[in-house]
């Protein structure tokens, strides 16, 4: 029987840099209650959110995401020609073939990438962070390119009070390398599909393929609703709250580390609310930073936690070396959380 040669990669892998990138139109709370009966009060007292980005024509998925990654490759020092892999997250590709990360590989000039999508909701960067690190240590790829990126305007209902207010556009990315020592840690994830028709896509999209248009939903205007994001706020709230803290305690320790070792948290960009609960039930320092860069960007997906990261280190709250928790969690119901040293 012939022997498989063990692979051989770095021994630890790391966030070498970051990139973000914000579409141009920056959109107040005042358009948003153009359709739906509630108040901007209420909006940043149930949110936090006063203002999103949303993405023009020219700034697609594959704009953007070729815009934030520019900006990670050239943080962390290295060619496109060295970027083995590109792993991108996102719901809002609307192709189902081919996936967009094969156009952001070639775009970037990289060397015949290997370049796939991934389907994980808000919990996608934490997904894409873990398979890239295997991919460093594994030896199938000295770096690789993890983008979040998401036009969620696209799937938004500006009617349903619920949910208008919450999503914003907008792309991050990180390069994860070879490192000497530990720098990303243990991923704790998982899913609970139970939970699944807590946030949803509101109509499948073969239901447009089938000829009956009867049973759609349709607008004020008699006009057939484009599918859009739904959600049970209230079961995801809780879910998120209590579920969500024991996740990211569990991602301490497995990186064994305490709050108190802790510079950073950079949680996804949900909920103000879920944050500070999830602050408290954590019982962070006070010398932990705390991202919360949903007031000026909303809820952005995927994005979120690579777009705060990148907010952090450029205005000064974060620093390099920085130890951070960070943590997804959303449609599936799926989560990632994992420990982190800041690029």
């Amino acid at each position: 029987m012939a022997k498989i040669k063990p692979s051989k990669g770095a021994p630890y892998a790391r966030i070498l840099g970051v990139g973000g990138y914000r579409p141009v139109r920056v959109v107040p709370n005042e358009v948003i209650l153009e359709k739906i009966d509630s108040s901007d009060e209420w909006i940043r007292s149930r949110s936090g959110i006063e203002t999103r980005h949303w993405a023009g024509p020219d700034e697609t998925v594959a704009a953007m995401a070729i815009e934030a990654s520019g900006k990670a490759i050239a943080d962390a020092g290295i060619a496109a020609e060295q970027i083995g892999a590109v792993v991108v997250s996102t719901v809002s590709h609307f192709s189902q073939t081919p996936a967009v990360a094969t156009e952001i590989a070639d775009k970037l000039g990289t060397d015949k990438a290997a370049a796939f999508d991934i389907s994980a909701g808000c919990a996608g960067f934490g997904y894409g962070l873990t398979l890239a690190k295997g991919m460093v240590v594994e030896g199938s790829a000295d770096y690789v390119l993890v983008i979040g990126v998401e036009r969620l305007s696209d799937l938004t209902d500006l009617e349903d009070r619920a949910t208008a207010f919450l999503f914003g556009d907008g792309a991050g990315a990180v390069v994860v390398g070879p490192s000497e020592e530990p720098a990303i840690g243990p991923t704790v994830w998982g899913s609970e599909g139970d939970k699944s028709e807590t946030i949803k896509q509101t109509v499948p999209w073969d239901r447009f393929h089938v000829g009956d248009l009867s049973e759609l939903p349709v607008d004020s205007e008699g006009n057939i609703k484009f599918p859009a994001i739904t959600q049970e706020g209230q079961a995801v709230f809780r879910w998120a709250v209590f579920e969500m803290a024991k996740v990211a305690q569990q991602a301490l320790d497995a990186a064994g580390i305490s709050p108190d070792d802790l510079d950073v948290f950079i949680p996804h960009q949900a909920n103000v609310r879920i944050i500070d609960s999830m602050v408290k039930t954590l019982k962070l320092p006070e010398h932990v930073t705390v991202a919360r860069d949903i007031r000026t960007t909303g809820n952005t997906s995927a994005a979120s936690i690579p777009l705060a990261m990148e907010r952090l280190l450029a205005t000064g709250e974060a620093k390099s070396g920085d130890t951070a928790l960070v943590i997804g969690f959303g449609a599936g119901l799926v989560y990632a959380a994992t420990v982190v040293t800041l690029p």
